[in-house]
This record gives structure tokens, sequence and C-alpha cells, in this order.
């Protein structure tokens, strides 16, 4: 079945996208019917139920594998602000706004080492 699609207006193609949408819609209900009557089936064989596997599928979502958490020692702060000595700053990363003030001042980065 081909459609030109360039000759339909806009409401014609709106109502075949929606006819589309259900027909997918039917197709996957009647797909999951399948897969659930296989399932019934290969589940039959092995003696169980699908709730009885169902059943085991939840207790194994109820206990999540965690994932271990990267925490790193935090490093020691090397430097202090000679103006306010409650801020630091360890040496890494960007340096902060005071600390390059004072170097600018003529401040040695040795005399604010902690």
């Amino acid at each position: 079945m081909k459609v030109d699609l360039k000759s339909m207006n806009r409401k014609e193609l709106e109502k075949l996208l929606k006819d589309t949408k259900k027909a997918l819609q039917n197709v996957q209900a009647r797909d999951r019917r399948q897969a659930r009557k296989a399932a019934e089936k290969a589940a039959a064989e092995f003696g169980f139920s699908l709730g009885d596997l169902a059943e085991d599928g939840k207790l194994a979502a109820k206990t999540p594998k965690k994932k271990a958490k990267k925490l790193g020692a935090k490093s020691k702060p090397q430097f202090a602000n000679p103006d306010d000595a409650s801020q630091t700053w360890t040496g890494k990363g960007r340096q902060p706004n005071w600390y390059r003030a004072a170097v600018e001042k003529g401040i040695a980065p040795e005399k604010m080492r902690i």
C-alpha cells in the first residue's frame, strides 16, 4: 500500500497519523498477548506460572546493586588569606581572587603558606 503524502492536505495527514498510531497500538497489544502466551507456555514446561517467576523478579528488583562512590580524601589547605584566615586554598585548581590580589600586591606565596 503506497500513499502519496504530498497530495494530501493537513486534515488527511492528521487522520492518517491518528489511524497509524491506533493501528500501532493494536499491533503492540497483539504482540504483547502473543509474548505472554509464549512465556506462560515456557514457564509451564518447567512447572512454574508467570506469577511465580514475576515474584522472583520483584525480589531481585527490591535489592538493587549499589554503586560504590569514589570518595577521595580532600586536600588540605596550603595557603591562607593574610587578611582573613578563614579563606584558604589547597593550591590546586583555579587561584582564588584573594590569592591573586595578594600576589599582585607583592606578598610572596610562601608567606601565605600554612
